[in-house]
């Protein structure tokens, strides 16, 4: 059994973690010579959200953790604008990116939540 870690009990990191085999899935759909461009891009800001809370949250105190929640927000504006991209370029249907935004748009309010609370925090 693996031990717990501080991360795995934060809903934004799950939630960003089992984002990731999606956002995989739908790169796989961009087509060959997107393979090391968008897709890429796709992949690499996906993974960089939990990346970056699970980082954050395994360091000394709550202003580093903050400075690393607000890379992985970055990441996911990031990500959104990939995803539009790539809706644009008729690699997505409209409906595909919704999904994967009304996800991302969670993510980002679970993230600004934590935030808010590690800030007020003395």
């Amino acid at each position: 059994m693996r031990k717990q870690k501080p991360h795995y009990q934060l809903q934004c990191w799950r939630l960003a973690f089992e984002f990731v085999p999606v956002a995989y899935d739908l790169a796989r759909r961009f087509p060959a010579e997107e393979r090391y461009e968008l897709a890429s891009q796709l992949r690499r800001a996906a993974t960089s959200i939990p990346l970056n809370i699970a980082e954050g949250a395994g360091r000394d105190g709550p202003a580093e953790f903050c400075r690393f929640l607000t890379i992985a927000r970055a990441s996911l504006t990031e990500l959104d604008t990939t995803l539009l991209l790539a809706e644009r370029l008729g690699y997505l249907t409209t409906a595909e990116t919704d999904a994967a935004i009304s996800t991302l748009d969670r993510i980002a309010a679970l993230i600004n939540g934590l935030l808010k609370k590690l800030r007020a925090s003395p």
